[in-house]
């Protein structure tokens, strides 16, 4: 005979997330069998709780609730497999009961400015109550007590037996009300009156058999004897918007609390373990982890686990616990199997403690939109999402690779960062692209806020990228959207953006900030012929850029630039030089002008010596400045008249970076030898001052070179010992070249050339 229905309403007061709460309330809901369940949530989230029962759920999963017309404000209640709530929907569903959310509206959270979090409703406790029943059972960790008291007691036995746990908490939550009222948030008082009308309702419909699954904090204020207009004064004035509701994936990663969310569990990998082992869940656990340490390639074996088992149970029984927690299991795992290692044992916490599981919704759940479109071109490319990190190679030369990065850059363009570019492992060509992909829960909720720019994920794009250029302010912004714009393929957008560009590039005179903003112009000039995207339009805008860069910059050099702006230019120097390098295959005649505005910085004594030095250096790197015009500028810039932290800065500038100074240095003895002299005569109280600049610049060298350079400077650069003889050469080094062994290496170049 089946037990009877219960005689008023069942309160079942839980932990979010907790495997032994949701073992409990099944156990208690078969007992009970109540006519109806209620459950801490948003009402909104009542019509789609049929999907809950579809074949293409699977947790961990969140009910979405953002303003429909602010999609950024948005929250979650985030449910996983092992979650009471979930446990207790899924319950009601397989017996054909109504099941019901009852807390505070989400029209009303968000409202309220509450939106961003994920609303479970234990982010509003200020007080822990598990930590404060935990310190008064003698625990100094909350997740043990809760462990011993609830995860490792049976959910089997009579009636009283299952409800009896209920009852208990229950009455401990009270006595904690009692001590500490609404534990420090007021916010609680109205979700509990609101909870109270839904239940009221519910009896009126089911009478007094029906259970409600709430967080155990307000179990004792359900539970009070409060009057209806009572409660209607703590709802009357709530500020109240609209909102639309769906089914979003959620991850473990997300529920952990180190994710961010704050009423998550350290360890919901161990949980979910908990849950779903049918008996002897340490074996079973363990087992899983020596199945992940041999995965890389750890030598674990049967006896391994065996014995880690006997030490978990070991220090359990001696620490008086009724079975090994997750600390024992942990501790026995780094004694046994990770020889006393963390490093192994921070692969099991990420992997196995935390994990990475990433839940699923079916395609029914409504969604916006861009959403739809998305899921097909996903589906299309077999661009499946998942939560852990993985690395995309792309070959653009391939039309589904190109199609790949064309959504890829698309979706960032939008403010939907799944993937982020990384750098290539295997080439440097601009047909190569790398991502790392990851994909987040919260991403959901960047494309419910893109929707307002199109239905598709091309059409959004488009508009985004006209009504950012419409409203950039600053001309670099522009060009890294047109950048952007060609990645994306966004052929629709340019002529809004060059338009944008043009009108913005005519009226700024700053030369720092035409600087800025032509690196990027030039990237984009050679992403026409990759991508089969047409991108003469940008090459006129960019000649007028670099003509004006070259009129205004040696003017902008010599208006006293302190440290910082010195060293700010040289970026833009160097930043141009590259810029000017991919331009001038349209012109060469720009080349040319850009060298006399090189030369004119090298050679000016106003420019600071930083930027003369790089300038130098870059002239001498295309050929354009000869050994004996070099030698002769660093002298200048080394001489006695030189104030030593000038001279630092030209050596900076000319040497440092990872241009290769260390190496030509290496190679000329002369130029070595003009610095060295420079350096022994600095006096003693400037060279407390350029030293900082020296070891800057020194500092950055590869070992093998630094290592080469002190054993010429221990020598003497430049002396006629260092060149007299090969006796006097470096280590490695002959005084002259080795035809012989110069041949043996033309072959493989030739190879490597070729490949």
């Amino acid at each position: 005979m089946s037990p009877s229905p219960t005689k008023g309403p069942l309160l079942l007061g839980v932990r979010h997330h907790g495997p032994g709460s949701a073992r409990a309330v099944r156990a208690a809901l078969e007992a009970a069998r109540p006519g109806a369940v209620l459950i801490e949530g948003p009402p909104e989230g009542d019509a789609l709780l049929p999907l809950a029962a579809e074949e293409g759920m699977r947790p961990p999963v969140a009910l979405l609730a953002h303003a429909a017309d602010d999609p950024g404000r948005a929250a979650f209640w985030p449910l996983a497999g092992f979650s009471p709530e979930w446990v207790a929907i899924r319950w009601a569903q397989e017996h054909d009961v109504p099941v019901r959310f009852i807390d505070l509206p989400a029209a009303h959270s968000l409202a309220a400015g509450d939106e961003g979090q994920e609303g479970d409703g234990s982010e509003a406790v200020r007080l822990d109550p598990l930590a404060v029943l935990a310190e008064t059972a003698g625990y100094d960790d909350p997740e043990r007590w809760w462990e011993d008291v609830v995860e490792h007691r049976g959910a089997g036995g009579a009636r009283e037996d299952v409800l009896g746990a209920f009852e208990a908490l229950g009455e401990a939550m009270g006595a904690l009300r009692e001590a500490y009222g609404d534990g420090g948030h007021r916010r609680d008082l109205v979700r509990e009156a609101y909870m109270r009308q839904r239940m009221r309702a519910a009896r009126r419909e089911f009478g007094d058999a029906y259970a409600v699954v709430c967080g155990a904090w307000h179990v004792p204020a359900l539970r009070a004897k409060t009057t209806v207009a009572a409660d209607k004064a703590l709802l009357s004035g709530l500020p109240k918007v609209k909102v639309e509701t769906t089914w979003v994936p959620w991850t473990h990663r997300r529920l952990a609390r180190a994710g961010g969310y704050g009423a998550g569990i350290t360890s919901p990998g161990w949980y979910a373990h908990l849950f779903s082992a049918r008996g002897r869940p340490v074996e079973r656990w363990l087992t899983k982890v020596a199945g992940l340490l041999r995965e890389e390639d750890r030598q674990v074996s049967s006896a391994h686990v065996i014995e880690a088992v006997r030490l978990a149970e070991t220090l359990a029984a001696m620490r008086g616990r009724p079975l090994p927690g997750l600390t024992e299991t942990l501790e026995a795992v780094r004694a046994v199997m990770c020889d006393g290692s963390d490093i192994p044992l921070a692969l099991i916490e990420d992997r196995l403690v935390v994990g990475d599981v990433l839940g699923e919704v079916p395609d029914g759940a409504p969604v916006v939109p861009l959403q739809r479109d998305l899921t097909r071109q996903q589906r299309t490319l077999r661009l499946k999402a998942e939560a852990q990190d993985r690395e995309l190679e792309l070959d653009l030369r391939k039309d589904t690779d190109t199609a790949k990065s064309l959504l890829l850059h698309r979706l960032r363009l939008l403010g939907i960062g799944w993937g982020t570019p990384a750098a290539s492992r295997s080439g440097t060509g601009t047909f190569r692209e790398t991502w790392r992909l990851r994909w987040e829960p919260e991403l959901s909720v960047r494309i419910a806020e893109a929707g307002i720019w199109g239905t598709t994920v091309l059409g959004a794009a488009t508009a985004k990228a006209e009504a950012d250029a419409a409203a950039a302010e600053e001309l670099a912004g522009i060009t890294a959207l047109a950048e952007q714009c060609l990645l994306a393929g966004l052929a629709q957008a340019l002529p809004a953006v060059l338009r944008s560009l043009a009108d913005r590039a005519a009226l700024d005179t700053d030369v720092a900030k035409l600087a800025k903003a032509l690196p990027a112009l030039a990237r984009s000039l050679r992403y026409g012929d990759v991508r089969g995207t047409d991108a003469t339009a940008l090459g006129a805008v960019a000649a007028g850029l670099a003509e004006r860069i070259c009129v205004a910059l040696p003017s902008a050099c010599t208006a006293g630039l302190d440290a910082d702006a010195a060293a700010e230019m040289r970026g833009h120097v160097d930043g141009v030089h590259g810029a000017i390098g991919l331009l001038a295959d349209a012109d060469e005649g720009l080349r040319e002008r850009w060298s006399a505005v090189l030369a004119t910085l090298a050679d000016r004594d106003t420019v600071p010596g930083l930027i003369r030095g790089r300038a130098a250096r870059l002239l001498l790197d295309d050929g354009r400045l000869p050994a004996e015009e070099t030698a002769r500028l660093m002298g200048l810039a080394l001489s006695p008249a030189s104030a030593p932290a000038d001279a630092a800065g030209w050596i900076e500038g000319f040497a440092g970076g990872s241009s290769g100074g260390g190496t030509l240095l290496v190679h000329d003895d002369r130029l070595l030898g003009l610095i060295d002299t420079w350096l022994v005569g600095v006096p003693e109280r400037a060279f407390t001052d350029v030293l900082p600049l020296l070891r800057r610049t020194f500092g950055a060298y590869e070992p093998g070179v630094k290592r080469t350079l002190g054993e010429l400077v221990r020598r003497g650069p430049g002396g006629a010992g260092a060149t007299a003889s090969a006796s006097a050469a470096p280590e490695g080094f002959a005084p002259e070249l080795d035809p012989v062994r110069a041949d043996a290496v033309v072959e493989l170049v030739r190879m490597l050339l070729a490949a």
